[in-house]
């Protein structure tokens, strides 16, 4: 950041109002920083918007399959046979939920992201309208 050539003045005013000025710059610049990366975010692709719950629905997806092939290996006379039937369907259950999380929070993610459409879409016919 450029440092501003001292005038005379300067020298006269008291500490505390150096200080003012100076929070005073930085809050507006905060402010300008934060509207600026509204307009200058570039467009996320696909993978980064729904990544997180594409893992979340695999992660669910296997863990449910693999407590199906548990559950089934429960069936067949094996010697640790309560093992399976405990550990089964505690992984189905488990597996079920991630799935169901997953598969729930692509919807939200749409919504969140036609809303976030629609507040720029006004923002910028606020900024037109009252920018006059």
């Amino acid at each position: 950041m450029e440092i501003p050539p001292k005038s005379p003045d300067e020298s006269e005013k008291s500490p505390q109002s150096k200080e003012l000025m100076t929070s005073n710059t930085a809050s507006t610049l905060y402010i300008s920083s934060r509207s600026e990366s509204v307009w200058t975010s570039a467009s996320r692709s696909k993978w980064d918007i729904y990544h997180k719950p594409v893992i979340v629905v695999s992660v669910g997806a296997a863990i449910f399959l693999f407590g199906m092939v548990i559950t089934s290996l429960s069936c067949i006379q094996i010697k640790n046979k309560n093992v399976y039937k405990m550990c089964g369907p505690a992984f189905l259950s488990l597996g079920l939920m991630l799935l169901v999380c997953g598969l729930v929070w692509i919807p939200i993610i749409r919504k969140k992201q036609k809303q976030r459409q629609k507040s720029q879409f006004l923002q910028s016919l606020k900024s037109f309208f009252f920018n006059r």
